[in-house]
């Protein structure tokens, strides 16, 4: 009886280091305050946002909570604005342990945060592209001040050769980081840049405790389907209500056409502006046997989508919508064939042969328009 006793008096000791163990504490002080309370949102360790608040008292406040792993939490205090540019908002990383916090009311953007070696990472990465930053903000200054959709487009399009210089930063920590949270956390925003292959060699790498982390695990879950939606794998099936209200299935031109599916939506200012290029390819190659299935992202906007589609003058192709469904906690994915071919980015085309085999990506994690048109030169003259 006393070694029984004594083994379960170990099983409650270890189970309690547990619980102390994925605990978290974060301190903070906040220099003129102005609100009397703060806010955590960040994701639990049972996988469940959670969102706390805390009352500032003497410019101090605390948050305790649990987790399993570092993870990514929005902290904010008396929002002006909906934007993440809010100078009361910021995002910082968590991790099981005692952190501290310093803000300033105003100006969270200048956090200093101790106790997070996650957080420490990021902050050394972010260091490391100051000076492109620094480069690309008469840019983005231009670009929030646009009211113009079709002309912010046009600044945000000037973004890019600074975020490429990024993304080669960003790459080469990857690999020399295939430990770090911090690694699998950004891949997310790096998935509408590469192919399948490229994905899974940066995935391939990772030790086990981060493929095994809820960021690894999402990861793993997007390449998945971004290799469903790339050459080689057969077209997914689906079938939804096309723009006149008639059932449309893409099983219904297997054996008889090539299909090149169009992701695009009404607001997607390149999507639009390619269309002449696709309406020439579909006046080339629509008797030879290709077929065109525009899949738009505006279920929340089917007006929208159809103002565009009239505009465009693209009804003489097929149309259905994506087949996202909004719910009380966000949104029901289930049915919705952006994503079971991995999109990531519009607008993206994916060509399928006569046999339901996919045979092309073009545009998010794919090849080029040009790429394209010679794969549909090749096929049809």
């Amino acid at each position: 009886m006393k070694n029984l006793f004594i083994y379960v008096l170990l099983l409650c000791g270890l189970a309690g280091h547990a619980q102390q163990k994925d605990n978290f504490k974060l301190s903070g002080q906040l220099k003129n305050p102005d609100a009397d309370f703060i806010y955590l949102s960040y994701q639990g360790e049972s996988g469940a946002r959670v969102l706390d608040s805390a009352r500032i008292t003497n410019d101090s406040f605390l948050f305790k909570g649990r987790l399993k792993e570092p993870t990514m939490a929005y902290l904010y205090g008396k929002l002006k604005s909906k934007s993440m540019d809010d100078p009361n908002y910021t995002y910082v990383f968590l991790e099981p342990g005692s952190m501290t916090i310093n803000l300033k009311a105003g100006d969270f953007k200048n956090a200093t945060m101790k106790g997070s070696a996650t957080q420490d990472e990021q902050i050394a990465l972010d260091k490391s592209k100051e000076g492109i930053r620094k480069e690309q903000q008469p840019f983005l200054d231009a670009y929030r001040k646009e009211k113009d959709h079709e002309k912010a487009a046009e600044i945000r399009e000037q973004f890019e050769p600074f975020n490429a210089r990024m993304d080669i930063i960003d790459y080469a920590y990857f690999k020399a980081h295939p430990d770090s949270y911090l690694t699998a956390y950004l891949m997310r925003f790096k998935m509408s840049k590469l192919n399948a292959v490229e994905a899974k060699q940066f995935y391939n790498s990772w030790t086990d405790r981060i493929k095994q982390s809820s960021y690894g695990k999402a990861i793993a879950e997007e390449i998945k389907k971004l290799v469903s939606g790339s050459a080689g794998s057969v077209a997914a099936p689906f079938t939804a209500k096309d723009i006149n209200g008639e059932a449309l299935s893409l099983s219904d031109f297997k054996g008889k056409k090539y299909v090149l599916l169009d992701f695009w939506a009404s607001w997607c200012v390149p999507c639009r502006k390619g269309n002449p290029h696709l309406i020439s390819a579909y006046g080339k190659y629509k008797d030879k046997g290709l077929e065109i299935i525009g899949v738009s992202d505006d279920d929340r906007a089917p007006e929208a989508w159809r103002k565009a589609v009239e505009q465009d003058k693209i009804g003489i192709w097929k149309h259905v919508l994506r087949g996202l469904k909004r719910t009380a906690t966000g949104y029901d994915t289930s049915e919705s064939i952006s994503d079971t071919y991995g999109i990531h980015t519009l607008p993206t085309k994916i060509l399928v042969d006569k046999n339901g085999v996919i045979v092309g990506r073009y545009g998010g994690g794919g090849e080029t328009d040009e790429a394209m048109d010679r794969k549909l030169a090749e096929i049809f003259n």
